[in-house]
């Protein structure tokens, strides 16, 4: 994957010293990229869009319980088998509570994973900007939670 990423990378290195217009939107610069034979889709890569585009339709479908909240039914774990990594979904409704459970407690990392780094993005930006106010962020979400159900 990281290897991928990279040839990603060089196409928007490659874009930006062909003249394009900068900055540009990742649909503009796939767009050139195609156009110019820099990128091809083939058998694996059309599976692998096919399955991104079924994980996000997933992700996307929701529920009204019957306490009236919104509920996203379908839920990824990542889970190993023989050695191998898997993403397995299942829905909320007829799922076991260890698939639950997992799925649950890894969607909980990616929010700290998606805090740590944004913690360490707004450190950088104010250090390099001494002159200006920090850019303030507060981490704790409880207030936020507990507005969001009382409204």
């Amino acid at each position: 994957m990281a290897n991928y990423s990279k040839q990603m990378q060089k196409i928007v290195s490659e874009y930006r010293v062909a003249g394009q217009p900068w900055p540009a939107s990742s649909k503009a610069i796939a767009a050139w990229a195609i156009s110019t034979d820099r990128w091809q889709l083939g058998e694996e890569a059309a599976v692998k869009k096919c399955a991104e585009d079924i994980s996000r339709a997933m992700r996307e479908e929701y529920t009204t319980d019957p306490k009236g909240r919104r509920v996203r039914l379908k839920h990824s774990a990542t889970v190993l088998k023989g050695g191998e990594q898997y993403v397995l979904w299942d829905d909320i409704r007829t799922a076991p509570r260890s698939h639950m459970q997992m799925a649950f407690q890894q969607r909980r990392n990616q929010i700290f994973g998606d805090c740590k780094q944004l913690k360490a993005d707004v450190d950088s930006y104010n250090d390099s900007h001494l002159a200006e106010t920090p850019i303030q962020m507060i981490f704790d979400f409880t207030l936020d939670l507990e507005e969001e159900e009382a409204a």
